[in-house]
């Protein structure tokens, strides 16, 4: 996927109708980076209409080994390109799906209450890929209740940790307490993928509760085969029970 499917894509997904203006609000962030420590994790403020970092903190270069000039001058684009080739795809459908399932799902006097989480492999200064998990909060947004400027969290974690590509969303509850209101892998494969016709059959039936018995009867065949046909679904798709099964895909109907 090349610069302009992904720049495309991507204003897409966060199509805007105005600009607004956080000076204030970015100038108070900019101030308080002065006074944080050095760690794992750094914060920009993003603007999704321009393709732009409103601000880059200090700690980008002590995480990734970057010049932090280069992300303010080139912006999304710089960004872009170095986010594993393989993950670009999963992490646009990320954005995607979150952006529809704040439309339709968050009413508008609550997005501001959101927060937004997702990660990607990305190239540091020695061209190794870490893994990053992005933590969003909007800033603004705007006249249909779109979310454009951002105040993202990066933390950086070893690349030798094997992580699925994954999004969630949380919202503040009446306890200020944030719940997980949306979550889906993107890293597991379609069942189309890799489940036969048959094995298809035995997971839609087992959605329906249906014991192995009656599977069995449903379909013509021995509760042994059915029983065979679970354990190879479970292999497939390298999970350990059937109420994990289930559970995965009530929660990502994707999947089916």
């Amino acid at each position: 996927m090349n610069y302009t499917q992904v720049k495309d894509l991507y204003k897409t997904i966060f199509q805007s109708y105005d600009k607004p203006s956080l000076e204030a609000h970015i100038n108070r962030i900019i101030d308080l980076d002065t006074y944080l420590p050095y760690s794992s994790t750094f914060f920009c403020v993003t603007n999704t209409q321009t393709l732009e970092f409103e601000y880059v903190s200090k700690n980008f270069k002590a995480c990734l080994g970057l010049e932090s000039h280069l992300l303010e001058k080139q912006g999304m684009r710089y960004f872009w390109s170095r986010i594993h080739s393989e993950d670009l795809e999963k992490w646009l459908k990320a954005l995607n799906e979150l952006m529809e399932f704040t439309l339709g799902n968050i009413k508008e006097a609550d997005r501001e209450k959101a927060n937004y989480t997702w990660n990607y492999r990305f190239k540091n200064s020695d061209d190794v890929y870490v893994n990053i998990v992005q933590n969003t909060t909007p800033l603004a947004f705007d006249t249909q209740g779109k979310p454009i400027i951002g105040l993202a969290h990066y933390t950086v974690i070893h690349p030798d940790i094997k992580m699925d590509i994954s999004a969630s969303a949380k919202l503040l509850n009446a306890k200020n307490e944030y719940e997980t209101i949306y979550f889906n892998n993107f890293s597991q494969k379609l069942l189309s993928e890799g489940i036969s016709n048959r094995e298809r059959d035995v997971i839609r039936l087992l959605l329906l509760n249906n014991t192995s018995k009656e599977i069995s009867e449903k379909l013509s065949i021995s509760s042994h085969t059915v029983d065979t046909h679970r354990r190879n679904i479970l292999k497939k798709l390298n999970i350990s029970s059937t109420g994990e099964l289930i559970g995965m895909l009530k929660i990502n109907k994707n999947l089916i």
